[in-house]
């Protein structure tokens, strides 16, 4: 598995309702929303996408999807 990039799991952290499918589902409906101009965001998608297609589900419950406030 290709790890997540810090921006990768940021995303996640927000559209993620806590199973792989689920976050397929919900990246894969954003990213319809998004203006194609917004080329940078569409590119961060469309890789978090391959990274969670790719991936079990098991390791994907090994994810820690939860914004660290402490740092």
């Amino acid at each position: 598995m290709n790890a997540l990039t810090f921006e990768e799991q940021n995303l996640l952290c927000i559209y993620s309702p806590g199973t792989r499918e689920g976050a397929i589902s919900a990246l894969t409906e954003m990213r319809t929303e998004l203006a194609k101009d917004e080329t940078e965001l569409l590119a961060l998608t469309d890789s978090a996408l391959e990274k969670l297609r790719s991936m079990s589900d098991a390791e994907f419950h090994e994810l820690e999807l939860f914004p660290d406030f402490d740092e």
